[in-house]
C-alpha cells in the first residue's frame, strides 16, 4: 500500500510518500513569520518532487490520504480540491485524516525521545484557530480519542486542558501560541521551534492504512466554524 499525502490545514504545505515497507519522503514549505501561507504555490510542485525523487509515477500510487482539518478556510478548501482532482482523474482511492489526530500521532511517536517530552497519558494536538481561539483535541497513548475536536477560547483550552490531568504534551503552532494557558494548566509544551509543532503528512499515510476509503465527492474539509468572512456579513457581528 503506497501512500500519497498531504495538509494545507496551517500555514505550511506538506507533501509526503509512504509505504510499510519502509517508504517515508517528505517535503514541505514553511512560510516564515509573517508570510502568507503559499497553499497554492507550492502543493503540486511539492507532489511531483517527492514522485520524482521516489521514481515513481501516478500508477505507483495506491491511496491518497489529505488532510481535511481542522484549519485555515481557504487552505483547507485548496487542498481538499486538489485531493478531490486528482482522486477522480487518476482513480485513486481517498481517505479524510484528521489533521489534529496527524499532529498527535507525531507526538505519540516521538515522545520520549532525544530532546521529546514525554507525556503521563495523553497529547493534546493544539492548532491557532486565529480570532483568539484554538482548535483542540486530545488522545490518549494508545491512539484512543478522550477529547473530540473543538474550537475553543483560552479559557475552555485551559479547562479542557486541565480535565486530561498533569502530564499532558500539548503540541502544534496552537500549543505554542498558547503556551502559557496550556502551563498553568498543567500541560507540557515543546520549545518553540520543536519539530513536534509541524503537521507532518508522513503520518497522515500512517494514519490511512487500514482506514475505509471514500468517493471524493464524500471527502469534505472539517471547519469546525465559519469562514471569518461569512462572521463578518452577520448584523450581529457588524453591530
Amino acid at each position: 500500500m503506497r501512500v500519497l499525502g498531504f495538509d494545507t490545514a496551517t500555514r505550511a504545505t506538506s507533501v509526503a510518500l509512504w509505504d510499510p515497507e519502509g517508504l517515508e519522503l517528505e517535503g514541505r514549505d514553511d512560510p516564515a513569520p509573517g508570510q502568507r501561507p503559499r497553499h497554492a504555490a507550492w502543493l503540486m510542485p511539492l507532489i511531483a518532487d517527492q514522485l520524482e525523487l521516489a521514481r515513481l509515477d501516478w500508477d505507483s500510487i495506491d491511496r491518497i490520504a489529505v488532510g481535511v482539518g481542522p484549519g485555515t478556510f481557504t487552505g483547507l478548501r485548496i487542498g481538499v480540491a486538489v485531493a478531490r482532482a486528482l482522486a477522480q482523474a487518476r482513480q485513486i482511492p481517498l481517505v479524510g485524516i484528521s489533521t489534529l489526530e496527524s499532529l498527535a500521532l507525531g507526538a505519540r511517536r516521538a515522545a520520549g525521545g532525544e530532546q521529546a517530552p514525554k507525556p503521563s497519558h495523553a497529547v493534546l494536538a493544539v492548532i491557532d484557530a486565529r480570532r483568539g481561539e484554538a482548535f483542540a483535541a486530545g488522545w490518549d497513548l494508545d491512539g484512543r480519542p478522550l477529547r473530540h475536536a473543538r474550537a475553543l477560547t483560552p479559557d475552555a483550552l485551559a479547562e479542557r486542558t486541565a480535565e486530561l490531568g498533569e502530564g499532558v504534551l500539548a503540541v502544534g503552532d496552537g500549543a505554542v501560541e498558547f503556551r502559557s494557558v496550556l502551563e498553568r494548566a498543567g500541560a507540557q509544551v515543546p520549545e518553540d521551534r520543536s519539530d513536534l509543532h509541524r503537521v507532518a503528512a508522513i503520518n497522515h499515510c500512517r494514519l490511512s492504512d487500514g482506514r475505509p476509503e471514500s468517493l471524493p465527492d464524500e471527502i469534505r474539509p472539517d471547519y469546525l466554524r465559519r469562514p471569518d468572512a461569512e462572521i463578518a456579513r452577520r448584523p450581529d457581528h457588524r453591530q
